[in-house]
């Protein structure tokens, strides 16, 4: 029997910190500043785990410009309330110089619950991601389509890498950040499934022993939306400009369909073992877009910018039909460019270079990132 093709919608969410705007450093939301948020945008923001960040989602968007527009404006309009209180938000996976240990985490009952059960490792999540989700409505197909995916996961996870310093020491890595989260149980590469139902299974055979509530405590790269008909894409750092968001987002949604168009031909991504993927992951996690990931039908490295233009030309019929071909190009201008971290650690390495102490140069990206929050808006 047929399915029916998916809407493909997009849902695109992002965490923030705020950071004062004079000291730099990440500070807990002022009582005030969660209300305001919500008199702008009422359920499309909410408090995080620590109280310096803060999270927004778009509505359920049938398109890339649809979604472009709804992400801009949360931007804007937090950091227009921001601003009142001498803030400002930034969209960074990492904050260059913050301490975890002098963060405050939201006393709420999710949170207090996450403290309690997971301690110490979850008291070092002063961590930022952006999540997309994109619209599967069959169970089945979800599932399906989730497994293949998974191949292309270090391929976004390297255009997203923005998270290169971590309580002012440079790391080493362009998404330190996946080092902190992959401490937390039930992270990291999801599962092979041969059907919805087995999911479900796995799933409740943890909630029935109550060591979760519900599949929203599943934190795999990606899984399959505990709220909605989506497929939750979670692997990526957080971008500090929405262009790059965009981009990540329309390959994301392009992937997809180029997978479900496979099927209707009777063909399917192969699917390769996790210990492989699990090789690109790293190589993503560890260099960017500077590396190279392990092309497996090949058999050999390539170059990022290689598979990236492999991949654009492979997806970019669906692109079309998606309406998103020009913000899916605009993956190339992120390697040209260089992702967040690159930048980050250019303008780092610049103001060491002009003289400045390692604080200085840590706070040279924190007005960088001020800066980028709001470009393109």
């Amino acid at each position: 029997m047929a399915i029916r093709e998916p809407k493909f919608t997009l849902g695109l969410e992002e965490e923030y910190l705020l950071v004062d705007s004079e000291t730099l450093l990440p500070v807990p939301a002022p009582d005030g500043l969660m209300d305001d948020c919500r008199k702008e945008m009422e359920d499309q923001v909410s408090p995080e785990f620590l109280q310096c960040q803060i999270e927004v989602g778009t509505k359920v968007c049938a398109d890339i410009a649809e979604a472009r527009a709804d992400l801009g404006s949360l931007r804007e309009r937090v950091s227009v309330v921001a601003a009142g209180y001498g803030l400002s938000p930034v969209a960074v996976s990492t904050h260059p110089m913050a301490k975890w240990h002098e963060q405050v985490f939201t006393q709420r009952e999710r949170y207090i619950d996450l403290e309690r059960d997971l301690a110490g490792v979850v008291r070092r999540m002063l961590i930022c991601g952006m999540h997309v989700h994109v619209g599967i409505e069959d169970d089945d197909l979800r599932i399906d389509l989730m497994n293949q995916f998974s191949y292309f996961m270090p391929h976004l996870l390297a255009l997203s890498t923005s998270s290169p310093f971590w309580e002012g020491s440079e790391m080493g890595l362009k998404s330190y950040r996946l080092t902190v989260f992959d401490n937390l149980p039930r992270t990291g590469m999801p599962p092979v499934f041969n059907s919805f139902g087995e999911y479900a299974r796995a799933v409740q055979l943890l909630i029935d022993n109550k060591l979760i509530e519900d599949a929203s405590k599943i934190w795999w790269d990606l899984r399959p939306s505990a709220r909605f008909p989506t497929v939750e894409s979670r692997i990526c750092d957080v971008a500090p400009r929405l262009d790059d968001a965009i981009a990540i987002a329309a390959m994301t949604q392009s992937i997809f369909r180029m997978l479900f168009v496979l099927r209707t031909k009777n063909q399917r991504w192969r699917q390769y073992d996790r210990f492989l993927l699990g090789e690109n992951r790293w190589r993503a996690q560890r260099y960017g877009v500077s590396g190279g990931l392990i092309d497996f039908g090949r058999g050999e490295l390539v170059p990022y910018p290689e598979l990236l233009e492999e991949l654009i030309d492979l997806v970019m019929p669906e692109a079309v039909v998606l309406g998103c071909a020009k913000e899916l190009a605009s993956a190339r201008e992120i390697v040209e460019r260089g992702t967040g971290a690159d930048r980050q650690l250019e303008v780092y390495h610049k103001a060491i270079e002009d003289g400045a102490d390692n604080e200085e140069a840590l706070k040279e990206i924190v007005r960088l990132l001020i800066s980028d929050f709001l470009a393109g808006v």
